[in-house]
């Protein structure tokens, strides 16, 4: 449908906590959203979280948990995430929700009775951490090329999906659409893997090795190949095969994804859909990766991107304006803190900051802060172009933006904020202030640059809709999402003159480098700080009740400087009040194991009831939460 968009982003896969690259794909997606909506466009927005596999049974076994208390714990990080970066989306699916499920088992036993799925016993090179078969000519030195590792020799029974049956139909679709997957860089990718005869596809895992996982339809003896089972969700999402959500916004589906999963979007899910009689989506959109200093993000280097402490210290519009403006979509970019300071400091601080501000100061002091009366006359004659600047400037990022070259529909904007600043040095309006005749100029000349503040405002915000927002109020205007629409953006004269505008702000204050440093580690202290307290006797101590306990849920308390409200497992879950907000950000402290003193008697702080108490180390650098280095097998291990 041409007034509907659907977007996705992959489900993310629930064995690690989200990080740089996962914010990255989101905000995307809820860019891509936002701008359409731009559009007057209905618009549906899906993400969410895939939980089945080996990798999450085995994740699930290290931290001691069963697989579906694991794949909560993470499952709930990415839900209270989204939020935290404005990410507009309309629906979180899990690939536990029941309702998936169903859809699986429909679309499995409708491709298995077209004859597209058989039974055969296979023998191949099984790599654990992909949980997938590769071929020899897929290893790069013998190695799985994701994870370096030597993939172990496997022969079992299987069901196969008849995938070589459609390698044909599947070239001549992408070569017939060009832009199915965009940019050309990884169109080009799938056409030269599809040069090499294309294996049927291994969909299931016997349950005598995997039982975390969805049953086949036609065989109870086996669980469903993670990937056949996660790429359904897009379907599943919208109702399949009946729901109105299915028929308005199946038609028009675009994937965002990263390069590292391109194959199976842009080989399984196309013959997937197209085995089960279902039209194909729309286009694939692939990016690249986020390099940390050069470097590929690593647990092991220590050096992967937490979105969330990005947002708590740059802001949360400046990252995400960062994320859009300095990644090439499609190509590998690098993350660094000085980059981000930079882009910070000169686009938001100097550019669209100083310009709002020197408009809206220039409006109270030469109209005491109302939008003035303007003559058409005078308006044309004191114009400039400065309305057509901002028809090239609304026509050039709505290009870009469609084709997802959010970089350059960026720097359109910048370049209307540029000729903005133009306008201003060649007016100046400083000048026809000084002069009793030339007032209706002046006021031609501050009218049209509101408006162009108008239009920037609009413009910005599928990037950084906070900013926009303030913009809009300081333009005298309430926030109304008829606002954004193009539609509204192209047409001049739209601010009421005799509107109380409020006085300026800064938008985005200059950031200092120096005071972003980390401290210097310090050299510990010799022996203890404070004096030891009495001796006390094993039964006195045998009177505390120490549990072990997994922190759920974490926030600060109201008008409290130093408190959070902790949701802690025990056994059973206990509200904790603990005072270490100076040491710790509350998405720090989720899913991390604590000693609780569980019998200390109920005590409210701030309002909340605590039941209970969280040891914890004190020294100058703060407070340091005691924790085990091997976690135990369950909640409300007693300590001894």
């Amino acid at each position: 449908m041409r007034d509907a968009f659907y977007i996705t982003t992959p489900i993310y896969y629930v064995n690690a906590r989200p990080h740089l690259g996962h914010a990255y794909t989101t905000i995307v997606a809820d860019v891509a959203r936002r701008f359409n909506a731009m559009q007057q466009k209905q618009t549906y927005f899906l993400t969410g979280t895939d939980e089945h596999g080996d990798k999450i049974v085995r994740a699930a076994k290290k931290e001691n948990l069963s697989p579906r208390a694991y794949v909560d714990q993470i499952s709930r990080l990415y839900q209270e995430l989204w939020p935290e970066l404005k990410i507009s989306n309309d629906q979180f699916i899990r690939t536990t929700d029941a309702a998936h499920m169903a859809v699986v088992e429909q679309i499995l036993q409708k491709i298995y009775d077209n004859g597209d799925i058989y039974f055969s016993e296979y023998e191949g090179l099984y790599c654990f951490g992909c949980e997938r078969f590769y071929t020899e000519r897929e290893l790069v030195d013998g190695k799985c090329p994701d994870h370096q590792t030597e993939p172990e020799k496997i022969k079992e029974s299987n069901y196969f999906f008849k995938m070589s049956r459609y390698q044909q139909w599947l070239i001549d679709h992408i070569n017939t659409n060009p832009d199915f997957i965009r940019p050309e860089r990884y169109r080009n990718e799938v056409l030269a893997f599809l040069r090499e005869p294309l294996e049927d596809l291994c969909i299931s895992r016997p349950k005598s090795r995997l039982k975390w996982g969805i049953s086949l339809p036609f065989d109870n003896n086996y669980v469903t190949y993670v990937w056949f089972d996660a790429l359904i969700n897009y379907l599943s999402a919208l109702g399949w095969p009946d729901d109105e959500k299915y028929q308005k916004f199946w038609p028009a589906v675009q994937h965002v994804v990263a390069k590292d999963i391109l194959k199976p979007h842009g080989i399984y899910w196309p013959i997937m859909l197209k085995a089960a009689g279902i039209p194909i989506y729309n286009h694939l959109n692939v990016h690249g990766y986020w390099n940390v200093d050069d470097s590929k993000m690593s647990k092991s280097i220590g050096n992967v991107v937490d979105p969330l402490n990005m947002k708590n210290v740059f802001g949360l519009d400046a990252f995400r304006f960062f994320l859009m403006r300095d990644m090439v979509f499609g190509l590998d970019s690098s993350f660094n803190q000085q980059a981000l300071v930079q882009r910070t400091n000169a686009d938001l601080a100097n550019d669209l900051g100083n310009l709002l501000s020197r408009v809206i100061t220039m409006t109270h002091k030469y109209f005491d802060g109302v939008v003035p009366q303007v003559g058409d006359r005078v308006e044309e004659e004191f114009s400039l172009g400065l309305e057509q600047e901002a028809l090239n400037a609304i026509s050039m990022f709505e290009k870009e933006m469609a084709n997802f070259v959010f970089h350059k529909a960026l720097m359109a904007v910048w370049e209307f904020i540029g000729k903005m600043n133009k306008y201003i040095d060649v007016t100046t309006p400083w000048e026809l202030a000084k002069q009793k005749n030339t007032r209706k100029q002046l006021e031609a000349v501050i009218y049209n640059l509101l408006e162009g503040l108008r239009v920037i405002s609009g413009l910005i915000y599928p990037v950084m809709p906070d900013t926009a927002q303030k913009m809009q109020k300081h333009l005298g205007l309430e926030p109304d999402d008829t606002f954004y629409l193009l539609g509204h953006l192209r047409n001049w004269k739209q601010l009421a003159p005799g509107t109380k505008l409020p006085k300026s702000i800064s938008l985005f204050p200059r950031i200092d480098p120096e005071k972003l440093a980390m401290p210097k580690a310090q050299a510990p202290a010799k022996g203890p700080k404070t004096p030891f307290k009495p001796e006390i006797t094993l039964e006195d101590f045998s009177k505390v009740d120490l549990r072990v306990g997994t922190v759920l849920k974490a926030e600060a308390v109201p008008r409290a400087k130093k408190l959070l409200k902790l949701e802690v497992d025990v056994g059973e879950i206990r509200t904790i009040v603990a005072g270490i907000s100076n040491s710790y950000a509350p998405d720090e402290l989720v899913g991390k194991q604590v000693i609780v003193v569980a019998n200390l008697k109920p005590a409210k702080l701030m309002g909340v009831l605590s039941k209970g108490m969280l040891l914890a180390a004190v020294d100058d650098q703060g407070h340091h939460i005691a924790t085990l280095d091997k976690p135990p097998a369950r909640q409300g291990t007693i300590l001894s």
